[in-house]
């Protein structure tokens, strides 16, 4: 009876400890999202923005936990993205702005970094890209469907009831009126001043300069550089290591790094989900993004 006892009470203990062991294992799952396993110590964390920008505040939180932890030396921006909307732009530089008040924030450029990806990268101390990266595109556009001939065909027709003479502007079944257009064009405008702003304020150039440079205008990365919109011809590894140094990291630097969540349609359907238009409230499509 008695070794029947220890025999239950050692297979009780083995339960426990493994039990133990993987809620430990767990919970340092939860608290680091690291590329190559779990470091310790000083790190650079990397922030990647690619696709389409959009307001997303689960990014915006990642910045800023990033500028609080007191082991993140330095911030590394990867940009693969030809822009977005304007205020997902604004708000991700805006992040990247405060962040860089307490410790370098360096933005490294893909394939592409345009428009809204250009305005993200304006908010880094030092800007890489590599020779063919295709940057710059500094402008706002506004782009609308029109249906009414099509429906005019198969005869449909929409009533619209509105308390406001620009509720509807930009509604696809009908043409713009002279007075909406001058309303959205000032709209635009404004928008527009906002962006030759921080990009004059990230790269320290004069607005009237920057005008110059933007009107939609794209650059490959040796361009860029030659304008002063960017600061240096490099890969990302070369990034990596001047953020490590920027941040008084010697050797070889640990990197943080956030896995990115996939949706449950994005793992049925692969590729193909990022194609599937869903459906959306915005009359006014608004973006800092290559026509």
């Amino acid at each position: 009876m008695s070794r029947k006892r220890n025999t239950i009470f050692i297979l009780l203990f083995a339960a426990a400890a493994f039990v133990v062991m993987t809620v430990f294992v767990a919970y340092l799952g939860l608290l680091f999202y690291l590329d190559d396993g779990i470091q310790f110590g000083d790190a650079v964390a990397v922030v990647d923005i690619s696709g389409e920008i959009y307001y997303d505040i689960a990014k915006i939180q990642e910045i800023e936990d990033y500028r609080d932890d007191g082991d993140v030396k330095a911030i590394l921006v990867h940009i693969n993205s030809p822009g977005g909307g304007v205020v997902g732009s604004q708000a991700l530089y805006r992040a990247l702005e405060k962040a860089s008040e307490t410790k370098p924030v360096v933005a490294v450029m893909g394939a592409v970094a345009a428009s809204g990806g250009y305005y993200v990268a304006c908010a880094a101390d030092t800007i890489f890209a590599m020779e063919g990266t295709v940057t710059g595109s500094i402008g706002v556009i506004a782009a609308y469907l029109r249906t009414e001939e099509l429906f005019r065909k198969i005869g449909l027709e929409v009533t619209v009831i509105k308390s406001g003479e620009f509720k509807d502007v930009g509604s696809p079944h009908r043409p713009m009126t002279a007075r909406e257009i001058a309303y959205l064009s000032d709209l635009l405008d404004g928008m527009y001043e906002q962006f030759l702003q921080a990009v004059s304020d990230g790269r320290g150039m004069d607005i009237e300069e920057v005008r110059v440079l933007a009107e939609g205008r794209l650059y490959t990365g040796l361009g860029a550089r030659e304008v002063g919109l960017i600061d240096a011809i490099g890969s990302y590894e070369d990034a990596l290591y001047v953020a490590a140094e920027l941040g008084g990291i010697d050797g070889h630097p640990s990197v943080i790094r956030r896995e990115k969540k996939v949706s449950w349609l994005e793992r049925v359907l692969g590729r193909a989900a990022a194609q599937i238009p869903f459906p959306s409230d915005d009359r006014i499509a608004l973006k800092y993004i290559i026509p």
